[in-house]
């Protein structure tokens, strides 16, 4: 009569006890990864490919980052966000949307630098005609020419004030670390530039819409939710989108 009892609480007892069994499992069965440079005095050509292959993985690791600092990525983002902001809509579109449009214009924008460097560096490296070292320094004269077009020397300057280092001479004579981030500050500041543009007639609007609030008495209703359709109206009429790709992209034409 007891194992009547007992047995339909059987299954629940065993699926418990294999529960708290699985870390034990775990920790007995653990993978582990072994990066073993034994042996490289006789195989040097191993070593050196293990250390390209952690050094594309700790690129692939920054590649959001990079995509950043070294893409059009950055003035696309900050002038959609003004764009958005000066619509007043909120969070329409969503960041997920904007963000996605702005990698797919960086990708156009940035194709004929990626096709330079893949037909220059990355093609010749991976049919074994060009070695790695040589492949970075190919690779990075087409991107250094991307970003000397968009920096300023102003910008640049700011950071060879910062670290107190001589002043180049020639181009060639830039890091690219350097070049990198003076092309963000001028990338931010052309991109503030442009949103101060795009905000100008959303408040002319907004003020226009405020007056004729104020003159007909309504000082309790928000103007900003009036003025908002015309806002959308106004945009859809003149093909907004359509406008506001085309001039980002041919800004960096």
């Amino acid at each position: 009569m007891n194992a009547r009892i007992f047995k339909p609480y059987w299954k629940t007892l065993a699926l418990t006890l294999a529960i708290l069994a699985l870390p034990a499992l775990a920790l007995a069965a653990e993978p582990t990864l072994t990066l073993n440079l034994a042996g490289g005095q006789q195989q040097p050509e191993k070593v050196s490919m293990l250390l390209e292959i952690l050094f594309l993985l700790t690129v692939l690791s920054l590649a959001p980052s990079i995509v950043m600092c070294v893409t059009s990525f950055t003035r696309i983002i900050v002038v959609f966000s003004f764009l958005r902001q000066a619509m007043g809509t909120g969070q329409m579109p969503p960041n997920q949307i904007l963000a996605s449009l702005a990698i797919f214009m960086s990708v156009v924008i940035m194709y004929p630098t990626g096709k330079k460097m893949y037909d220059d560096a990355i093609n010749p490296y991976m049919e074994e005609r060009m070695g790695f070292s040589e492949a970075i320094k190919k690779a990075e004269i087409p991107l250094r020419e991307f970003l000397f077009k968009h920096t300023r020397e102003k910008d640049l300057s700011i950071f060879y004030t910062i670290t107190k280092m001589e002043q180049p001479k020639t181009k060639d004579d830039v890091p690219t670390i350097m070049l990198a981030s003076g092309f963000m500050i001028s990338e931010l500041k052309t991109g503030f530039t442009i949103g101060f543009l795009v905000y100008i007639p959303f408040l002319v609007l907004d003020m226009v819409v405020s007056s004729i609030l104020l003159a007909m008495g309504m000082m309790m209703l928000p103007p900003a939710m009036v003025s908002m359709p015309f806002k959308l109206l106004l945009f859809v009429m003149v093909d907004g989108w359509s406008l506001m790709t085309a001039s980002l992209v041919n800004s960096f034409a």
